[in-house]
Formats: structure tokens, C-alpha cells, sequence
């Protein structure tokens, strides 16, 4: 949970992981998990095809200012999708990839954030 950046007080939910332990494990770290998809400061979604890949634009409207969207996808041989279609189905909806963590021995999730805003012109 801290190589995911899990903290207290943070509103999170998970969409398709099917991980018995990940809501238990949210919640042993002080993570609060809401039924309501808006602001959320953690996205945890399942995504191990072209199509849920396509949902990607829909999420991002759910993440706070600062929130993560982590994308779970099958590594190795199982994988259906791989890092470079998940990386750009990102990228494409102004998301940057800033964090790779072996979810589980069977799959993987990337972490991706809004772009910052670029600074002003020093004047």
C-alpha cells in the first residue's frame, strides 16, 4: 500500500479488480472507499481489453485535482493488452504515467496523473 501511495483519509474505489484483499488492504491504511465516482484522490480499474481501455476518458473526469487513476491489467504471456495500448489510452485523455508496481504475481498497474500545469514565463 505505500508503493501506491495510499494514505490516510483518501477516497478511493475500485472498478473490475478482482482482488479479494484490495478493499480490506485500503481500508487497513486509512483509506476510505465511496460509492460516489467523484474527486477521488485513488481510481483503481480493471482493464484488460481495447475496450476498457476506451472507458478511460470517463474516468478521468472522476479523479480529484491530484488523483491517480492505477490501471490493473494480466502481465506476462496472460496479458491481453500491453503497457504501450495502456500507456496511450492514457495519454491520449491528458494523463502522464509516472509509476509501474507488480500489482499481484499475475498482474501489473500503472499509475497515471493530469498533467501539471506549466509554470508562467519568468518575467
Amino acid at each position: 500500500m505505500d508503493k501506491i501511495g495510499v494514505k490516510g483519509g483518501m477516497r478511493v474505489a475500485v472498478m473490475g479488480v478482482k482482488d479479494p484483499t484490495l478493499s480490506a488492504e485500503l481500508a487497513g491504511h486509512g483509506a476510505v472507499p465511496v460509492s460516489e465516482l467523484a474527486d477521488l484522490d485513488l481510481l483503481f480499474y480493471a482493464a484488460d481489453s481495447a475496450a476498457e481501455l476506451d472507458r478511460v476518458d470517463a474516468l478521468v473526469p472522476m479523479l480529484a485535482e491530484t488523483g491517480a487513476l492505477w490501471i490493473v491489467s494480466r502481465k506476462g504471456k496472460a496479458a491481453a493488452v500491453k503497457d504501450v495500448e495502456v500507456m496511450a489510452a492514457a495519454k491520449a485523455h491528458g494523463l502522464v504515467d509516472n509509476k509501474v508496481v507488480a500489482f499481484s504475481p499475475t498482474h501489473t498497474s500503472l499509475r497515471f496523473t493530469r498533467r501539471k500545469a506549466e509554470a508562467p514565463p519568468a518575467s
